[in-house]
């Protein structure tokens, strides 16, 4: 019923958040069946301004559920808008592998033989989404080229420097990354520090149930082309700047909730609580708070709350630090190493944190 009404960019406050949010979910809901729990840490981490990394086995949606979002918002790889200009797609899809250069990301500078001089060859990290496809398949100099701008939301191409981020005119910049966790070969880890420029790590597994891999042939059953060329746009891109920045002023975080998160994310940390070395050789940084409350405070908005729960932070908490934590290798052999292990420390040793962290022991 909000497929018209939603095509500009309506009034923003908390009723009209959750009125986009659910019409979005609908539309994804089109493309992808089941994982409504990763579909909304990934919307949540777009309105909190952070960036995805997506991990999962292949063939699991991965890359038609960050297309599906794309086209939510009415953006997409043909599209291209000129800000100030800076030309910018709607939607990049960027393939990971090791020959990969780093200007084949962010753009070079090209010796016109006509003009005789130098421009600007823009990359296709100039989006407001980009989807790093394999990530771990490029090398770490390549890595770092994306991951820069990441952080920075900004790129440097022959001594100027253009923005990624033009929040004035309703530019954003939303990075999901892919990656196998389980398949090794070919393949450049990423280090800590970058891993934590991600908000979240979002972790995809296999369909739940029986009924959801049956939809999922239901679905593809008629037709020769993929779901996501049936989503709608429900509202325009700018109605995300506008939305997050409605989050960040009015989303109110009280002072217990606030001591929850800084005493959830310092009982990560073996050096502060003994008994946490038994799941973690390092823990949080105070980056990984700030993360979490950001994370929690669009949760919340997300439900139509403009006051942020305990229950919002436990929601968050996972997809926020499973990443930042490293778990303690002796328990992770125990339980017979590999990945599956070092998710099952990691989410016990965050359940004992959250413990420790309401005043337990």
């Amino acid at each position: 019923m909000y497929r018209g009404a939603f095509l500009t960019t309506p009034r923003i406050d908390i009723d009209s958040i959750r009125s986009v949010v659910r019409e979005i979910f609908k539309q994804l809901d089109r493309a992808v069946i089941g994982y409504e729990a990763e579909k909304k840490i990934i919307l949540a981490s777009l309105l909190a301004n952070g960036h995805v990394l997506l991990e999962g086995v292949p063939g699991i949606a991965k890359t038609t559920l960050v297309k599906a979002l794309a086209r939510t918002l009415g953006l997409s790889e043909k599209n291209v808008i000129d800000i100030k200009g800076t030309p910018y797609k709607g939607f990049s899809r960027i393939q990971f592998t090791p020959d990969l250069m780093p200007s084949d990301i962010v753009g070079s500078l090209v010796f016109n033989m006509v003009s005789r001089e130098f421009e600007v060859r823009f990359g296709p990290v100039f989006a407001y989404i980009v989807l790093a496809d394999e990530i771990n398949r490029a090398v770490p100099r390549t890595q770092s080229a994306l991951l820069q701008a990441m952080q920075e939301r900004e790129v440097t191409i022959g001594g100027a420097t253009y923005p990624l981020e033009v929040r004035d005119k309703g530019k954003f910049f939303f990075v999901l990354a892919t990656q196998n966790p389980v398949e090794q070969e070919g393949t450049y880890p990423l280090p800590e520090a970058q891993l934590d420029r991600f908000m979240v790590r979002v972790i995809m597994g296999y369909p739940k149930s029986l009924d959801e891999e049956r939809k999922i042939l239901e679905l593809h059953m008629s037709r020769l082309t993929e779901p996501v060329e049936d989503i709608e746009k429900v509202v325009d891109p700018t109605w995300v700047v506008e939305a997050q920045e409605y989050i960040a002023k009015n989303v109110k975080v009280d002072s217990s909730v606030l001591n929850y998160i800084v005493s959830l994310v310092r009982a990560t940390r073996p050096e502060i609580f003994e008994s946490i070395s038994k799941y973690f050789e390092l823990g949080a940084s105070p980056r990984a708070s700030i993360a979490l409350m950001r994370l929690a405070k669009t949760l919340a908005a997300m439900r139509g709350s403009e006051a942020v729960a305990i229950e919002d932070v436990d929601s968050a908490v996972f997809y926020v630090l499973n990443h930042r934590v490293i778990p303690n290798l002796e328990t992770v052999m125990e339980l017979g190493g590999g990945f599956k292990a070092r998710i099952a420390v990691i989410s016990e040793g965050l359940e004992i944190a959250k413990k420790i962290a309401r005043g337990g022991r």
